[in-house]
């Protein structure tokens, strides 16, 4: 039962983590007023929770209630999943240090640099290669 807590929270914070990402996106502007980088800031926020409750969880089914560990320490496919996992957690300290840096501004207007939304746009992208990975896993490619 427990395992199956565990991989649900797993999905959960999936669904979470790319539907933020989405949203940020989407909100990101070139010119934002205070009030708008705010809200941003806040789904940015939620988007790193969520990566969180993904790493603990995941930590959680590759060393506890999953499969054994060393199915997933020989496999580079899952190597592959998790460097994506934590090259994309690198690229968004760029964005959250803006946001956390520009959320308490009185200023009118506020500019994005471009680079902020490229990097997102990046994550967005690395994003979409880590269920491929999980689907390879699934079915045994790697081992």
């Amino acid at each position: 039962m427990s395992y199956v807590i565990v991989k649900y929270l797993h999905f959960i914070g999936i669904l979470v983590l790319a539907s933020s990402l989405m949203v940020e996106h989407v909100q990101l502007k070139a010119d934002m007023s205070s009030a708008a980088l705010r809200k941003v800031a806040l789904i940015d926020l939620i988007y790193g929770i969520s990566a969180g409750v993904i790493l603990v969880t995941g930590l959680l089914l590759a060393f506890a209630v999953g499969k054994p560990s060393a199915f997933y320490m020989a496999n580079p496919v899952f190597h592959a999943k998790v460097t994506l996992f934590v090259l994309i957690g690198l690229l968004s300290i760029h964005p959250t240090l803006f946001l956390l840096r520009h959320r308490n501004s009185t200023a009118a207007s506020i500019s994005v640099p471009k680079s902020i939304i490229m990097v997102i746009r990046l994550e967005m992208l690395l994003l979409l290669i880590i269920p491929l990975l999980a689907v390879l896993m699934a079915r045994g490619i790697g081992v």
